[in-house]
């Protein structure tokens, strides 16, 4: 059976080698836009741009703004466009009205190929802007992250399965590890996900000690890997050009 494959701009996930991201963590246009200069030269496949960093997020107008002047920056690379809330490891704390209100605002932009949605949110406002994103023809990564520990696999398959079942194009799982075993754990299941999902899934083990699952994507059926020109985003994150290797 072929897997199963999503395209985001005119990168496809689920096919192939496993794909890239790097994240931009800029907190003005200027910085966001020199970030994207230094990322398209490294040619990655996707950027992705975390605008709980950016200092503008909040403001509808200068989002669009900035995401415009972004996308035309990095050409044919794809964007992911992601608001990771402070429980999930993000920078900046909102209600859930206000992260919803950033994600249609996102939406409504019309800059972004993908945008990232936290699973764990009310599920009528998860399912809301999913709608609002397809009709726009913006591909939803969902994500769930637990910096604190890895759940038993049955755990995370069930959440990944869930996040399809929203109606995620793509899920997403990010976990600490706390022992060797916990790094197997999530390796287990993502093999097992992938498996029995009909959407592609992103999954990775944290920190140093969870190196080797952001590297050994292909053999357990993660499509895409996550790593750094300049900034981390997440710890464990890996240099691009070692990924690349």
């Amino acid at each position: 059976m072929a897997n199963p494959t999503v395209k985001v701009g005119n990168t496809v996930l689920g096919s192939g080698r496993p794909k890239i991201a790097v994240p931009i963590t800029g907190k003005t246009q200027e910085d966001i836009l020199s970030q994207a200069a230094d990322i398209k030269a490294a040619q990655p496949d996707v950027v992705e741009w975390r605008i709980d960093f950016f200092d503008g997020v909040l403001d509808a107008d200068r989002l669009a703004e900035t995401g415009k002047a972004l996308h035309d920056a990095i050409g044919d690379l794809a964007l992911l466009t992601t608001f990771r809330t402070k429980g999930e490891g993000g920078e900046l704390v909102l209600d859930d009205a206000g992260y919803f209100q950033v994600c249609e605002n996102v939406v409504a932009g019309d800059f972004t190929d993908a945008l990232d949605v936290e699973r764990y949110h009310e599920e009528s406002a998860v399912k809301g802007i999913i709608e609002k994103a397809h009709a726009q023809k913006v591909v939803i990564i969902m994500s769930n992250h637990d910096f604190d520990k890895t759940p038993a696999e049955d755990d995370i398959v069930g959440r990944l399965t869930s996040m399809v079942e929203y109606g995620a194009d793509v899920a997403k799982m990010a976990v600490m590890p706390n022992s060797v075993q916990d790094v197997i754990t999530l390796l287990e299941a993502t093999h097992r996900a992938s498996l029995s999902l009909s959407k592609p899934i992103i999954t990775m083990s944290m920190g140093d000690l969870g190196k080797v699952s952001r590297i050994a994507g292909e053999v357990f059926g993660s499509s895409l890997s996550f790593g750094t020109v300049g900034a981390a985003s997440a710890p464990g994150q890996v240099a691009l050009d070692h990924l690349k290797v």
